[in-house]
Formats: C-alpha cells, sequence, structure tokens
C-alpha cells in the first residue's frame, strides 16, 4: 500500500510499504478515505521529527472497516468510522481513576504506532466510533479536533451569556468559536493576524474580530468589551506572544483556557504575568479528548452536532491533496506559502 513516513527533520517520503494485516484479536484495520493535516503534524515536520523514523504519521481521519480480528463485535466490515488516535496504558494511576489524558506510558497514533497517512490503517476496537450514514468522511475528520475542544470546554466554567474570545484562528479555534455559542456564550470575539482566518471566523459565529497585528488592538478589544476583558479566554494558537499577551484580555476572577501547543520557550513580561496574580485569574491547560467511557463523551457529542449541522468544519477546509502530493506541500505549510486552515488527503478519491 502507499503511505508518508516522516524520517526526520522536513524528510517525508511518499512510498510503498507492507499492507497491513490482522495481528490481535481486536485489530480494526480501516481504508482511509479522508485525513486531515493537524497544525501538530506541521510542527512535526518542520522543527520535531519523527520520534522513531521511518514510521507513518497522521492522526485526524475517517475511513471504512475492511477487516475486523476475531474477538471484535462492535464493528464489521463495510461500518463507516473514525478511530481516537490515543492509547493510554489503561493500567496506571490516571487510567484506573479515568483520568486517560494523564496516563503514564499514552501512546499516539503517527508517534508510537502506524498513522493514517496512509490507505490502510490498524486500531484496537475499542478505539473505534461509528460514524451516521449522513455525515460525509471531511466532516467526520473533523471529529478529533472537534473532541479537543468538547474536552477543553468541559474543564472551565462557560454559561449562557459568558463572554469569550478565541485567540488564534487554526482548526481548533475555528472550532472554538462554533463550540462556545454551543455551550451558550454570549459574545464571541476572535484575535488572529491573518485577516483571511478572521473573515472565516465570522462566518463561523463570531461576533467580532481584532488583528492582533493592529498597533491599537488592545485599545479597540479594550473598548468593545466596556475595559473589563471577557470571563473566558481560549488560547489556541501556540504562540508564545499569543500566549503571554492573552492574560491581558482576562475580565477580573476570568478564566484563561490554554489548548496551543508551544514549540519553544513562552517568556512572560511582568505586566502579563502580574495579571495571574492581582485580577486572580485561573489559568487552566486541556490536552486531548479522552474520557470514560473510553474514548470519551466528547466523540460522540461531536458526531451528534456535526450531524445536526450546528458544528460546521467545511467552513475551515481551505485545500484538498492527494496524498502522493504531500511531500511537496509540507514544506510550503511549514514555512507558511500560503494561506490555509485545514488541508485535507483524499487517500481515497473515489469517496
Amino acid at each position: 500500500m502507499k503511505a508518508l513516513q516522516l524520517y526526520g527533520k522536513q524528510d517525508v517520503r511518499f512510498e510503498d510499504v507492507p499492507m497491513i494485516n490482522i495481528e490481535r484479536e481486536d485489530d480494526v484495520i480501516i481504508q482511509v478515505k479522508t485525513a486531515g493535516i493537524c497544525g501538530s503534524d506541521i510542527s512535526r515536520f518542520g522543527k520535531i521529527g519523527s520520534y522513531n523514523p521511518g514510521l507513518i504519521w497522521g492522526h485526524e481521519f475517517a475511513g471504512v472497516v475492511a477487516e475486523t480480528g476475531k474477538s471484535v463485535s462492535s464493528v464489521k466490515a463495510g461500518d463507516r468510522v473514525v478511530a481516537c488516535p490515543c492509547f493510554p496504558c489503561f493500567n496506571c494511576e490516571h487510567c484506573h481513576r479515568a483520568n486517560y489524558a494523564k496516563c503514564t506510558d499514552l501512546k499516539v497514533l503517527g508517534g508510537h504506532r502506524k498513522g493514517a497517512f496512509a490507505e490502510y490503517i490498524s486500531v484496537p476496537a475499542a478505539n473505534v466510533v461509528r460514524i451516521p450514514d449522513d455525515l460525509d468522511f471531511d466532516a467526520a475528520s473533523f471529529v478529533e479536533p472537534s473532541a479537543v475542544v468538547v474536552h477543553a470546554l468541559d474543564r472551565v466554567s462557560i454559561k449562557a451569556g459568558s463572554s469569550v474570545v478565541v485567540v488564534g484562528c487554526g482548526t481548533i479555534g475555528q472550532l472554538a468559536v462554533q463550540w462556545a455559542r454551543i455551550y451558550g456564550a454570549g459574545k464571541v470575539y476572535v484575535c488572529d493576524t491573518e485577516q483571511q482566518k478572521l473573515d472565516v471566523a465570522l462566518k463561523a459565529g463570531a461576533d467580532d474580530i481584532f488583528n492582533a497585528t493592529a498597533a491599537d488592538f488592545e485599545q479597540k478589544f479594550s473598548t468593545v468589551t466596556h475595559g473589563k476583558g471577557v470571563d473566558l479566554v481560549i488560547e489556541s494558537s501556540g504562540n508564545a506572544a499569543g500566549i503571554a499577551s492573552c492574560m491581558n484580555l482576562a475580565s477580573k476572577g476570568g478564566t484563561v483556557l490554554l489548548l496551543g501547543i508551544p514549540y519553544g520557550d513562552v517568556p512572560f513580561d511582568r505586566s502579563s504575568f502580574e495579571k495571574i496574580i492581582r485580577n486572580e485569574l485561573t489559568v487552566r491547560g486541556s490536552w486531548n479528548s479522552l474520557s470514560a467511557p473510553f474514548p470519551g463523551r466528547e466523540w460522540a457529542t461531536s458526531l451528534d452536532y456535526m450531524r445536526k449541522g450546528l458544528v460546521n468544519p467545511s467552513l475551515l477546509i481551505t485545500h484538498r491533496i492527494k496524498l502522493e502530493e504531500a511531500p511537496g506541500i509540507f514544506p510550503q505549510l511549514y514555512q507558511r506559502k500560503f494561506h490555509f486552515i485545514k488541508v485535507l488527503i483524499d487517500i481515497d478519491e473515489g469517496h
């Protein structure tokens, strides 16, 4: 079969690899239809390289069950599915408390196990989630990032009428705009450095947008929020400057939710750091998409709201490529040669 294999920093190859076979009784082999390129994939390509050189990577995908191990009864060949890309040990103290994201030996798809940038993939049946017949594969490939946002919002206080600002308008940020509305936010603001992403955020449901490169950005934000800031800041950019400055956007007693993963040090100036202390901010980190029963309500909830049309991933699809085109595209994505939000890989073009 064909696959993308990551050998090191900026070294990805489109290659023939051995076909995946059933090895364990609970294995499910999935024919991948659509895979999404995550921001973490781009960082892995450009900055980090491969945990295991030559491993197939990629973790956002949707497809069809091709074959199952003999103990699998939850799905069957022909079922349309997505899969959770995380593999807790189920044996440590955190797993025993169903805190799977805190697992001391957590493995991930595309990092420790063969990932989804391939024609076929194998995962345990416990990780496989069936999708409704009326949900297309494109939308279904967004279930994993959507579940990440739901997992995060479940960990903060957001209620009807809450004011929210989303910092960073990549896939996670754009989904956070939509989910903030679902959770009851009264006002949703968005900050980014790219006007095209801000324009998409308006379509996704933002009330007002702010270009963070503008000299009067913080003044305008203060005017709109009547000098109070907002109840909840969702930082999804992972940008060091964005992380530090987002403390200035929260109201006194407000919450800052950190979702974006930085790939470098995050220095804080004194003013920003003191906001945490003097304004008694709650700073909450969130990572992953897991809860009990595994893989978690985040997955079922995301599928349900997508099927109802209340979460609309199609707004975020900016480019489509073929699997063999990816080695030429990744350098451009890493260097930000063009505007993009979500790039989908059509692995089975017949879907």
